[in-house]
Order: structure tokens, then sequence, then C-alpha cells
């Protein structure tokens, strides 16, 4: 059977032939793209038509940084990610609690640390909400947690308790443990969770693939298959759903480097890479180099400022030291494994570079697809390594904007100077480093368009939660605005590149897999808002996999 979409707006991401009207499909593949009148000559009489009426066809989308199985579990748990203030997170957590009275632990997570003063809860209020069970809730961005009294006690967290390396107990001016557990801290409770089973974890994936359909999302790039920070690990389930035919998504895993151990993991991550699947494989290893900046654990080259702008001691934290870093880097990459980096500060940025270059150096010259995650804060002497290390910036650009955890929690710890190089996307790319795009789902929405919206513009998107902050509609650091095909260009060809299958999809060409997505807009009009995209059609090698 061949389809042809007609009569539209087709941005095929090729640089030999960027725009085209119309596009043939047939047996799984592309057959044809060009005008209408080209593709009906290419094609003859086809079997369905598609009138896209204006619209835009793109390539299939891809997150490159994502953890939608966690994403799907939080959300069908104590979802506490619309809350707007610490009363609706209470309110969240006392109404799930009573409507499960059954459940041994209350779990979930998803809340915003601008929902408290100083960004961070107190577990007294949540002791009066739930007194009678533990509960553990990790903050949207995955590197916090907050806690109760029942989950304290059964971790054995008292006054007394040493911070764990690579982890922060919150404490009260007199010590006491205040309820918030930052980093490998989070898992003195995590390991006592009860674990998810592989049909909770297969409900969720299946939950989260359709999620992510609506958005014409077809391929991702799992940022930690392996147990962190109270989830747990999925590579059996992904397994299993790629066997049995549930999983439709192209995925690549990123095996989880657990920071506690050393080298001697090695073994094991060959071990679990095993083969690849149909649609699953498991050939990249993600290394977490530092924290967060808002919990001062992010890993910096000049040290934090205190609230009075002077000057402290504080660097944040190296999860992995740079010489074992760089070891293990080029053993990773000497056994063939891709290495997806989480860096947020300067200073990881910077050790992440250097441990690929060594690699490099010590591996020989050949094609790699390493790539470094979040790049919050990059020193201008390393602007121009990635390209010349052929690393791949990885890039939430939804985070880019002025809003309430940024300008409160964030600038001041940085200074004005630092803070005015956050995110510098346009510098990345104008010195010819890759792009590849992704949410970090669930520490930010799935939504990739409202991530292009941002990463265009460096405003809130319509709609967003945080508008009604004061300066959200002023663009933050304007200068590191990208073009909606630049944006576009990660989300396709550049995550792609990254999950190692541009050989068959990220551009839309004959012979290339149909993996495309249909938009409910033409894309490219002018004062077209991009925030608020959907698709009204997704297809994976041809076939539908969602459709309005």
């Amino acid at each position: 059977m061949t389809l042809v979409l007609h009569g539209g707006r087709v941005w095929t991401g090729d640089p030999r032939r960027p725009y085209a009207t119309a596009v043939a499909v047939a047996g799984g593949r592309i057959t044809a793209v060009g005008t209408d009148a080209e593709v009906r000559r290419a094609v003859g009489r086809p079997s369905e038509t598609f009138d896209l009426v204006g619209r835009t066809v793109v390539p299939g989308l891809q997150d490159a940084h994502i953890h939608p199985v966690w994403g799907a579990l939080e959300a069908l748990r104590c979802d506490l990610t619309g809350a707007a203030d610490a009363e609706s997170c209470l309110t969240a957590v006392r109404e799930y609690a009573a409507a499960h009275p059954g459940r041994p632990w209350i779990l979930g997570g998803g809340w915003s640390m601008d929902c408290f003063p100083r960004g961070w809860p107190t577990r007294e209020p949540l002791d009066a909400v739930v007194p009678d069970r533990p509960v553990f809730l990790p903050n949207a961005d995955h590197h916090s947690a907050w806690v109760n009294s029942a989950a304290m006690e059964r971790a054995g967290i008292d006054r007394a308790s040493p911070d764990p390396p690579a982890g922060r107990i919150e404490r009260d001016a007199a010590g006491r443990p205040t309820g918030v557990l930052h980093e490998s801290a989070m898992d003195l409770v995590a390991r006592l969770l009860p674990p998810d089973t592989i049909e909770d974890q297969l409900a969720a994936l299946g939950h989260a693939q359709a999620h992510l359909f609506r958005y014409g999302v077809t391929g991702w790039q799992d940022a930690i298959v392996g147990t962190y920070g109270g989830a747990g690990d999925t590579l059996a389930a992904y397994r299993r759903a790629d066997a049995e035919g549930l999983l439709k998504a192209r995925v690549t895993g990123a095996l989880w480097w657990d920071r506690d151990r050393g080298l001697e993991q090695l073994d094991d991550l060959v071990a679990r890479r095993g083969e690849p699947g149909l649609r699953f494989r498991a050939s990249a290893v993600k290394v977490m180099q530092d924290g967060v900046l808002e919990n001062g654990t992010g890993a910096l080259l000049e040290p934090y400022l205190d609230s009075c702008g002077c000057t402290t001691g504080n660097l944040g934290h190296s999860n992995v030291p740079a010489a074992l870093l760089a070891e293990a880097v080029t053993r990773l990459d000497a056994d063939g494994f891709q290495v997806h980096f989480h860096a947020i500060g300067d200073r990881a940025v910077r050790e992440c570079l250097d441990a690929v270059e060594a690699a490099a150096g010590a591996n020989g010259t050949r094609e790699r697809r390493h790539h470094i995650a979040h790049v919050q804060l990059v020193d201008d002497a390393d602007i121009g390594r990635f390209a010349e290390l052929g690393v791949t910036a990885n890039v939430q650009s939804l985070w880019a904007t002025h809003h309430q955890q940024t300008d409160e929690l964030t600038n001041p710890l940085l200074g004005e100077g630092r803070a005015g190089r956050q995110y510098p996307f346009r510098r990345l790319l104008h010195s010819g480093a890759r792009l590849a795009g992704g949410s970090d789902w669930p520490v930010t929405t799935a939504d990739p368009w409202q991530a292009m919206h941002v990463a265009v513009h460096r405003t809130e998107p319509p709609g967003s939660a945080h508008t009604g902050w004061p300066g959200a509609d002023r663009p933050f650091v304007p200068h590191e605005r990208l073009e909606l095909t630049d944006i576009l260009r990660a989300y396709t060809a550049g995550s792609a590149w990254v999950n190692g299958n541009d050989d068959e999809v990220g551009l839309l060409r004959e012979d290339m897999a149909a993996d495309l997505s249909v938009l409910d807009r033409d894309l490219f009009a002018p004062d077209t808002e991009v925030a608020g995209t959907r698709a009204v059609l997704t297809l994976v090698a041809g076939e539908p996999v969602h459709a309005d």
C-alpha cells in the first residue's frame, strides 16, 4: 500500500532539499519527496491519500534525554507537578494518601522548589498530612527528595547521620535533618522503597509512549536505565516490551554508571548491554558528573555566592573524580559504548570534555557520539571544544527563561556575570557543535514544542505555569536564541545522531524509514505559535501510532 501526504508544507530536514509539499510512504519507507506533481508522477496511483490542507509534515522527533517510565509512574502516583505553592502540594499529598489507605508508602513527586521558602520544604507539614506512613517525594529535577519523619526513622537518619559521599542531608541551625535529602542522600531512604513490578513499568511505558506520540516524538534516549533516586531499573521492562511488540518507538537506553562504584562495574555494564532488539538497544552509559546549581551541587570553576553576594568556599561536587572519569570514559569508549554525560556547571562540562579528549588520545581517531546534556554553564574556553572533539550538546531549552527558580534561587548563587552566560546554545551551534534536543521529562514537560518556543524566543511559552512571574516575557540571555529550523534539526537529525539511528531516521528522504509527524498547523507561517503544536498523525516505520 502506498500512502501519499500532499497539499501542505513538508520540512524534510535534508539540506539538499529542505522543503517540499508531498511525501509518499510504502513498505515502511519513504518512497518519494517533492512537489505534489513530482510525487504523483513517482508513485502513480496511490492506495491512500492524506490531504494536509496546508499543515506541516516533519521527521519524527526524537527526545535525546528523557525518563519516560519514571515520568509516567509519577503521573500515576502522587503527582505534584501542577502544584503552585506549598499548600497545594500538601493538599495533593493529603488527598492522595486518603484515596490510597492501603499503600505502605506514599510515592510520587514533581514539586517545584519555588513553592517553598528558600526552595526547600520541611518534614513537619508532611508529618501533619501523613503521620502514619513513610513519604518519599522527589522534586521536579530529581536531585532532591522531600521525606517525612516516618521515612527518616526507617532509614535511621538523625542528627548524628553523616552526609554520604556525593550527597547532603538538609539540616536546620541545630543540625537536625529537616526532611530534604540531596543527591546520593536520597538513597538512604530510596533503598527501602517497595520495588516497582515489571507490570507497573510496562503499563507506565505504554502510557509514556502514547503521550510522546501525541507530540510527534517517535524515539528517545532513556537517560537512566538503572536504579536511581527511588526509581527502579527499567532494562527488563524495555526488553520485554520490545520482544512482545509493545515498544513501537525507537529507544536507546543509557545504562546507569553507579557513582558509588568504580571501574569494577565495567564488566557488569558490558553484560547488561546485551544484544540490540528490534526497537531497543542499551548502547550508552549515563554518567551524572555533577548535581544542580539550585542546591549548590553543580560543579563550578569559581565558587558559589551567598545570599549577600559574597564568595563562599563551595565549588559544588564532581560525582566522579576527574582522573577516574577520564579512565572510565576511555574504557567505555574502547568497549564501544556511547557516554551520555549530565553536566550542569562549567567545571563538570570541562571534566567531561577532558575525559573525551583522553579517550580519543588513547583509542585513536574514530567517530564518537558522546554527548553532554544540560550545558547550563560552559566556560568560554570550552565552547569550541565540543566541535573539536565531536561531542554533541544535548540541550533542554525549556529551562532558558526568566522564572522564579532561575531568578530567585539560581542567579544569585552565580552573580551577574555567570548568570548572563547560561544555556549558550547559539554560541555552541555557531562554533560548529552539533545540537540534540531533549526534555528531561519528568523534570519538566515532555512537550517538545514548548521547548522549541523557548529556544527561539527565550521567554516562557504561552500557558506555562510560570507566565505570571514578573519578567517571564523578557528574553533570558537573548543573544543565545536559535532559529526554529536550528532547534527542529536538534530534535530530529541531531537526536537521531546521538541515538545511533540517523542512517534510518531524522530526515525525510527517499529510502529512509517512514518516521514522521503531521502537525496541526503550518509551522512556518508568519506569526504561527510554536508552543501548543500537536501531531494529528504520527507514523513509525509507516505504521500509524497516533491519529486525531
